[in-house]
Order: C-alpha cells, then sequence, then structure tokens
C-alpha cells in the first residue's frame, strides 16, 4: 500500500507509551482545585465530630478518671494484680495480638486499607493516570491512622504496668513503644494482603472459625497462668514463634521475667514489619478494579445504615462483601404426618443450622465466655459479682441471639414469610423452638465444671435464662426500623436531652429486660447462697420475664406486618 501523492508517512519506532500518554499531574492538580471547598467542608465537619466526641469523652470520662486518681492519691493499692497480671503476661499478649490479627483480616474481607469513594473508583481510575499514585496515599493514610489507636492502647499499658508496682513509667513506655508502632502497622498489611489476593479471602473466611477456637485456648491458658498454672515450654514457643512474641519480650523484661534474647526479638519484629511494609506498599498499587468497586459501594452502604442506626442492615452487608457464611449441603427428611405442618419451621430452623455449623460453634464460645464470666464475677464477689454477672448475662444472651438468626431473616422481609402456613406471629414464636432448646442444652454443659466442682444449682439456672433470651432474641428481630425520631424526644438541658437515652431503651429493649430482671432476681441468691425457695422464686421470674417478652414479640409481629 503506497500513500497518496503528496503524503508521506512516517513510522516510528515508538507509536506511543505510558509516559507520552500519561496525565496523572494534570489529573490530580485539576482534581485538588475542584475538591478544595469541599476539603473545608469536610473539615469543619470532621473538627466538629471530634469536638462533639471529645466533649462526650470529658463529660462521660472525667468522672472515672477523677475516681481513679483520687483512690490513688488515697493510697489504694493495686499492687496485688502485679503478681496475676506477670504470670499470665505471655498468653495475655499473644491473645490480644491473634485477636488484632483475626480482626484485621475480616475486615479486609469488605473494606480494607484502601477504600476509595465511589466517584473515585467509577471516573478517576478509568483516566490515563497511574494506579499507585491513587490509590497508594489511602494506604499510607490507614497506615498513619493505624498507629494513634496503638500508642494509646501502648501508653495505657504503660500506665498499667506502672500502678500494679511492675515497672516504673519509663521503663514501662520504652517497652510498650516496639508493640505500639509494629502491630498496629502489621494488622495494616495484613489487611493490604487479603484486599489484594482473592484467594486470601477465601481462606480467611475458612480459617476464621478454627482461629476463634485457638483464641479461646488462649484465653483459658491466659486465666490457667494468673492462678500460678503456667506452661512455660508453651509460653516459649509463643515468645520467640512470631510477631505477637516478640512484641510481648520487652514487656516481659520491663516486669522482671527472664528472656535473654529480647533484643534480638525487637530487632527481629521491626524487620518484619519494615518487610511487610515494602510488600504492602506494592500491593497497594495492584488491587483490582472490581475489589475497589465491591469495597467502595459496600462502605458507602456501612456508613450511610451507620448513620441512621440501622445496625443490621450494615451487618448484612459486610457478611454479603465477605463471601456471605460458608454453608454444606446437608440435606434433613422433611417432617411428616399429623404433626409434620406444625413442625416445619423447626425443620427449617435445624437444616439452617446444620448447613452453617458456624453459627453452631459461635454460640457455643459466646456460652462458655457467659459461664466463665459470670463464675469470675461470683468468686470475685462485692460489686465485681454484680459486673460479672451483668456481662456473663449478656453473653449467654449473644450465644441465644446467634441461634435465633432464622428469625431475623425472616423480619428483613416480610414477604419471605409467604411461603409459612401459620400466621407472622405465630411463624415467629415458632423459630424459638430451636434457640431455645439448643441454649438450653448449651447451658447445661456449660454449667457441667460448676457442678463437678461442688455447685450444682447452675446445672437448673443456666439453661432457664436460655428462655427469656429467646424472647429477647424474637422481640429483637420484630423490633422493626430504628425510630430516629426518638433521639430528639425530650427538652433540652445542660447535659443534653433524654433522647438518646429513649431511644437506647426502645433499641435494646429486649436484652435490657431479660438481663436486667434475670440479674436482679440472682444476684441476691448468690450473694448469700442459693436455696430450693431462692431457685423457685428465680424460676418464676425467668418464666415471667419469658411470657412478657413472648408477648411483646406478636405485638411487634403483628405492627410490623401490618407495616
Amino acid at each position: 500500500m503506497t500513500a497518496p501523492e503528496g503524503f508521506e508517512i512516517e513510522l516510528d519506532d515508538e507509536l506511543w507509551s505510558e509516559e507520552d500518554d500519561d496525565r496523572t499531574a494534570e489529573t490530580l492538580a485539576w482534581l485538588r482545585r475542584k475538591r478544595r471547598a469541599h476539603r473545608r467542608q469536610q473539615g469543619r465537619d470532621l473538627a466538629v465530630l471530634l469536638y462533639c466526641v471529645l466533649l462526650a469523652g470529658i463529660g462521660y470520662g472525667s468522672g472515672l478518671v477523677v475516681h481513679f486518681l483520687r483512690e490513688l492519691e488515697n493510697g489504694a493499692d493495686y499492687r496485688h494484680f502485679g503478681a496475676d497480671l506477670r504470670l499470665a503476661l505471655p498468653a495475655l499478649f499473644t491473645t490480644l495480638t491473634a485477636a488484632l490479627a483475626v480482626l484485621a483480616a475480616r475486615d479486609a474481607l469488605w473494606r480494607g486499607p484502601v477504600v476509595l469513594p465511589g466517584p473515585t473508583v467509577g471516573w478517576l481510575l478509568a483516566q490515563p493516570v497511574r494506579r499507585g499514585a491513587v490509590l497508594r496515599p489511602w494506604f499510607r493514610l490507614s497506615a498513619g491512622l493505624s498507629l494513634l489507636p496503638g500508642l494509646l492502647l501502648g501508653v495505657a499499658g504503660a500506665v498499667v504496668l506502672r500502678v500494679t508496682g511492675l515497672a516504673s513509667i519509663g521503663a514501662a513506655l520504652l517497652a510498650a513503644l516496639p508493640a505500639a508502632l509494629c502491630l498496629p502497622l502489621l494488622a495494616v498489611c495484613l489487611g493490604m494482603a487479603v484486599e489484594r489476593r482473592p484467594e486470601l479471602t477465601r481462606a480467611v473466611r475458612r480459617w476464621t472459625a478454627p482461629a476463634v477456637l485457638v483464641l479461646g485456648a488462649l484465653v483459658a491458658q491466659t486465666v490457667l497462668a494468673a492462678n500460678g498454672h503456667r506452661a512455660r515450654p508453651l509460653e516459649w514457643v509463643e515468645l520467640w514463634s512470631g510477631p505477637w512474641g516478640w512484641a510481648a519480650q520487652p514487656w516481659v523484661r520491663a516486669t522482671g521475667g527472664s528472656v535473654p534474647g529480647w533484643p534480638v526479638a525487637v530487632a527481629l519484629l521491626v524487620a518484619a514489619t519494615a518487610a511487610a511494609l515494602v510488600q504492602a506498599y506494592r500491593d497497594a498499587a495492584l488491587v483490582p478494579s472490581a475489589q475497589l468497586r465491591g469495597r467502595a459501594a459496600t462502605a458507602t452502604t456501612v456508613s450511610s445504615v451507620m448513620w441512621s442506626m440501622e445496625l443490621r442492615a450494615a451487618k448484612l452487608a459486610m457478611l454479603e462483601a465477605g463471601g456471605g457464611q460458608p454453608t454444606r449441603k446437608i440435606r434433613l427428611a422433611p417432617p411428616r404426618g399429623r404433626l409434620g405442618r406444625y413442625l416445619v419451621v423447626v425443620w427449617r430452623d435445624l437444616l439452617t443450622l446444620l448447613r452453617t455449623p458456624g453459627r453452631l460453634g459461635r454460640a457455643a464460645v459466646w456460652a462458655a465466655a457467659a459461664a466463665a464470666i459470670a463464675g469470675l464475677g461470683v468468686d470475685l464477689g462485692g460489686e465485681r459479682r454484680v459486673v460479672g454477672l451483668v456481662v456473663g448475662l449478656l453473653c449467654g444472651y449473644f450465644a441465644v441471639g446467634v441461634l435465633a438468626e432464622p428469625a431475623r431473616l425472616e423480619t428483613d422481609d416480610v414477604r419471605r414469610a409467604a411461603w409459612s402456613p401459620f400466621r407472622f406471629r405465630t411463624l415467629m414464636l415458632h423459630h424459638g423452638v430451636v434457640p431455645a432448646v439448643l441454649g438450653a442444652l448449651l447451658g447445661l454443659l456449660a454449667a457441667v465444671p460448676f457442678a463437678v466442682a461442688g455447685s450444682p444449682w447452675p446445672l437448673l439456672l443456666m439453661p432457664l435464662c436460655a428462655l427469656p433470651f429467646t424472647g429477647a432474641a424474637l422481640f429483637g428481630a420484630c423490633r422493626g426500623p430504628a425510630r430516629t425520631q426518638l433521639l430528639f424526644l425530650g427538652g433540652g438541658s445542660p447535659v443534653g436531652g433524654p433522647g438518646p437515652f429513649i431511644f437506647l431503651a426502645w433499641y435494646a429493649a429486649g436484652p435490657l429486660i431479660a438481663v436486667g430482671g434475670l440479674t436482679l432476681a440472682l444476684n441476691g441468691p448468690l450473694a448469700h447462697g442459693m436455696t430450693a425457695a431462692a431457685a423457685a422464686q428465680t424460676a418464676l421470674v425467668a418464666a415471667l420475664l419469658t411470657a412478657s417478652l413472648l408477648l411483646m414479640t406478636t405485638w411487634s409481629a403483628d405492627k410490623l406486618i401490618r407495616h
């Protein structure tokens, strides 16, 4: 093919290159000019939010700080906690670090360190710009922000060591510095690896349940170590097997423990953090666009529903972005005969539980935590007994609430109830059979150690608690959309209006009634010794609470279906 007369074709070896078509600098400069007013408004909004948080922290937290300082001034001695803390420190530090790693990995399933706004993903990345120049600033921002809570927790840990008499404040701060700087950055790097590689997201979903079991074992090791039953070979492995142990060695050294190679452990921790940061910085520019679009949409949904107090919608959005819960293909013969119609809801709930065994595992973990915390509170006595009892009962409610997930799925969209042969209120009551029965069985299993130790009453009382907890979970499922107008009820006062407390009372009415009623019924007998009359009284209170909450559930279900 020849060129027309008068025209010449000049062929270059390089017709196009990324450098010639790179418009990164011009594009980002144009965006900075256009966003200048928006950034100023964002800065004002952030300043107002920080001011409100600071004001609330000073108003509600200063009293605790003043009380603590006054006790120190009056000669309060916390040194008796020091010996237990010194014994439990290796296992405790490993537990906290492992929990941080699990949280960072789970967070990266739906968010991660690099989360761009939707317009940036949809428009800016489609332009001829370098991806690294757009994505890496978000990684640097996440890494920088992670240092703030790390440093605050490090200072808090140093204060604990000083108050308990384990170390001077200077030595404690120096011991806390490596962990406060390196562990948050390692958590961000772990999240970056999960966000960058889809195969790691599948591994995180698969290994979350075993990781929770490992955390439970570490908690048990911590409690045993605090009571003098240390596993020194296991502690040695934990201190040298990874960053969780390397960061703990300066703390052990500061409290008088023997860790001869702790400078080497600090050097290993710093080197591992530096290597992880280099790799994460490379990965930040390589996150697939599909991942970025999905995370941007999920982050927008979660932020919008969080501002409207719809925590359930936020949880569903995060679960959907994380790939949902792993399920198994398990078949269960449906009920037949005359009773088949009345057992169909129970059959569906059991089949759902068998296909998602992670729920039963989480319920068992919450039940074990409830028994351990309540038992610890009873052993400590005094005000700590009430605190331990309340926290233990809350954990028991969470255990039953996990089992009541089918009821919540039913109320997420009431049109799903079209399959049921029952009225909606009756359907919700049928959904309470499985959590009540399984919750009672978990309570019975959790009470076995107390019975072996010579306290048989938990064998009766702990299964009874499952009934009001089931009623509270069903009422929470039928609560309906958040009534944010309750936040603005009541008149103003120098300390604020009662609206937030009214909203909280409405939002958490189920657990407040169940936990509050059971606390009042159990606190006295546990303080003065459980008797048959006290156990009968507690059973009566549990029955009344259950009946009241089920009546509230039927009323809420009728109201929900009308709307």
